[in-house]
């Protein structure tokens, strides 16, 4: 069967390469004679799965060793209320506020701390749109707060930042949401105390989140936290103090193994940055779409666009599915269109996006 191109925002397509292989491995892993979803987290079979995950992650974030690295169930909403419980410790925290889903996470600690602690809001960009970044003269920061919080690539409103933060305090560990474009690119892990993700975007199956988080955060949860909550005792059971998502665990050392294999991070940054770049350029020379943001802060990962006549959106939207090209539709709060061009996106895909484009411009201008 052809298979199409998927922009969707997640779940989201997967590496061909990496389907493949669990394919190949549904019934018999590595001739043990059973599949992973069939095998027990404690035996030597996950075991190897397991390690050889963490060790292919760590090596392409250059994760340091002062880092526990936990998979986690659940997605990254899930931590929108356990940071703030593992983390806050009756103190205060920042949060900075650029797009839906970091006033999700703002909201939603303002929700679980009450009466534990002081949940601020540190600068916002609701007033324009969310559709840039803040300045760091934007910023009003507690310099003694607990942590910093961020969501460094905001999926539904195309919004990334680009520099690991630069301009923010170095005392104050920084959080940072990165679902939607972790492992696309080079980051300075030691840059923040904690990191976490969704994996259904860049990583693989819905189901899973990834935390990376600095030894010293560990230990200050809330003692009313439930125990599977508490990043402590996840690290010091090895992410398996009850039965983990094995087989989301086991296609995300999979999507690892294959960036290892196509060269790092560096190689597939300089992939990502060749996509959007060809995508973004299209738009804004064809005088038929747009994209509202700013040109400094647009994510390479999730790109918004609009129609200049928003009535044909759905002509687009029809004549796009049987051209192979499915979920362009934008999230219901911003409209429009997006085209979620994650690493397992091929350049042939964008290609056959702007072809499309192209077409429908002509045929509708």
């Amino acid at each position: 069967m052809a298979r199409i191109f998927n922009f969707s925002a997640g779940p989201a397509a997967l590496p061909v390469e990496v389907l493949a292989e669990a394919a190949e491995e549904m019934l018999d892993w590595h001739g043990c004679g059973m599949g992973v979803m069939e095998m027990s987290h404690r035996g030597k079979e996950f075991g190897t799965i397991l390690a050889a995950a963490e060790a292919d992650l760590r090596a392409l974030l250059s994760v340091p060793a002062n880092y526990k690295v936990l998979f986690l169930q659940g997605g990254a909403t899930q931590q929108f209320a356990g940071i703030p419980l593992n983390l806050l410790a009756g103190g205060s925290a920042d949060y900075l506020v650029t797009g839906s889903w970091s006033k999700k996470a703002f909201k939603e600690a303002q929700r679980v701390t009450a009466g534990r602690g002081a949940v601020r809001l540190a600068g916002s960009t609701e007033a324009g749109g969310f559709n840039r970044v803040l300045e760091s003269s934007e910023l009003d920061l507690d310099r003694g707060a607990r942590y910093l919080h961020l969501c460094t690539n905001e999926t539904i409103h195309g919004v990334e930042v680009q520099d690991d933060c630069a301009g923010l305090p170095t005392a104050v560990p920084i959080v940072a949401d990165m679902s939607s474009h972790i492992l696309s690119r080079e980051i300075d892990v030691s840059r923040y105390g904690l990191i976490y993700a969704g994996a259904q975007k860049n990583i693989g199956p819905s189901g899973l989140v990834l935390l990376i988080v600095r030894e010293d955060l560990l230990g200050r949860a809330a003692p009313d936290l439930p125990t599977v909550m508490d990043y402590a005792v996840m690290a010091e059971n090895g992410s398996m103090l009850n039965t983990p998502p094995t087989f989301a665990i086991y296609i995300a050392g999979l999507v690892f193994r294959w960036l290892r294999n196509l060269g790092g991070l560096a190689a597939m940054e300089a992939r990502n940055i060749a996509k959007a770049r060809r995508l973004y350029d299209y738009i804004d020379g064809s005088g038929f779409y747009e994209n509202r943001v700013a040109p400094t802060a647009r994510s390479r990962m999730n790109i918004p666009f609009q129609l200049q006549d928003e009535t044909l959106n759905d002509a687009f939207l029809a004549g796009a599915r049987e051209a192979g090209l499915v979920q362009l539709k934008g999230h219901k709060s911003v409209g429009g269109m997006r085209a979620s061009i994650y690493n397992a996106m091929p350049l042939e895909g964008v290609v056959a996006l702007i072809d499309y484009m192209q077409d429908f411009a002509r045929r509708k201008g």
